[in-house]
């Protein structure tokens, strides 16, 4: 039989079956997935064989192969650095939802994420949540931000959950397709499918007012099926996003803006540093390329990613303004 998995609790996993019931099934021994060092080798979205256990009081089942994935996106293990998580696979588009303030999303996670969908061939769609919680200055920076991501390419959205702002416009660029939420605790991914679907009746938790960070309230990754025609997975909030897997010279390739004047450089290996007649930098200084996007690339190249929080560092900022005066 054959089915899709809906929900990982890293030893369960909830698959649908063709027939659109639900099984709870395990693991069928240990999968070893040729090029993928993960530390979980079934993750939601995957499309896996399995058996019903007839050794079972209750109707389980045992998967014993999972297909090939249309494709998947990853970020490093908060504890085995040199393993990666499958946050889901087989999706269509990812939504990053991102809060300037209420908990405060920086630049250099935002580009870690873009990078890493980029890397997967995996478009990614930016979320501006909770724009009725802004002030004047908030909005300001907040539209600031999004001009320099509709300037690189990426597809931007407002919304507000609780006034209905952007939501329909977001049930309609879901429409027919598999799409997966992300961004950090309390930005506010849960509340927002429950405004899409009420029936779900997602846990939702307040902001902490002391370190205005969010609360868990998703704890696994999981599937549903949406009344209007589409498919969203709910991740569990994440604190930092750590890069796998890619070598230096290649990071420039998925910041869009810096690939499509990376054959302008002198040097086909140009890191974008010190190198003399370097495009990138050139346009930098000319203000077509935001400092903030640039700041992302070196800590990335440097791999500065092992301790990195949410905590907001003046270099993080959407911009100074010196910079934002400039543009």
């Amino acid at each position: 039989m054959t089915g899709i998995v809906y929900k990982s609790t890293g030893s369960w996993y909830t698959v649908k079956s063709s027939e659109g019931d639900f099984i709870e099934c395990r693991m069928k021994g240990k999968f070893r997935i040729k090029g993928i060092k993960s530390t979980n080798p079934i993750a939601v979205g995957d499309i896996v064989d399995y058996e019903l256990d007839e050794n079972s009081d209750i109707v389980t089942g045992v998967i014993h192969k999972i297909h090939d994935r249309k494709n998947y996106i990853v970020r490093k293990s908060v504890n085995l650095s040199h393993q990666m998580h499958i946050i889901a696979s087989n999706i269509d588009q990812v939504f990053l939802l991102i809060t300037i303030n209420n908990p405060p999303t920086t630049t250099n996670f935002i580009d870690r994420f873009l990078v890493t969908a980029e890397a997967y061939g995996i478009e990614a769609i930016l979320i501006f949540n909770k724009i009725d919680t802004y002030d004047e200055a908030t909005v300001e920076e907040q539209l600031y931000l999004q001009h320099i991501y509709q300037q690189v390419g990426y597809k931007c959205l407002r919304v507000s959950s609780t006034q209905g702002k952007g939501v329909e416009e977001l049930k309609e660029m879901m429409f027919g397709k598999v799409s997966m939420f992300s961004g950090h605790s309390g930005v506010g991914k849960s509340t927002l499918v429950n405004a899409m679907e009420p029936s779900l009746h997602l846990k939702t938790k307040d902001i902490s007012e002391q370190s205005k960070q969010g609360q868990h309230t998703t704890t696994f990754a999981e599937m549903y099926d949406l009344a209007f025609g589409a498919h969203i997975i709910d991740t569990p909030g994440i604190k930092g996003f750590g890069i796998v897997d890619m070598e230096k010279e290649e990071i420039s390739g998925y910041f869009p803006e810096f690939f499509k004047l990376k054959d302008q450089c002198k040097f086909n290996n140009c890191l974008h540093k010190e190198e003399p007649h370097c495009a990138i930098k050139s346009a930098l200084e000319r203000d077509e390329i935001a400092w903030s996007r640039y700041n992302s690339y070196l800590k990335i190249l440097e791999g500065d990613d092992e301790h990195y929080r949410t905590d907001i560092h003046n270099e993080d900022r959407i911009a100074s303004d010196e910079t934002r005066n400039k543009q």
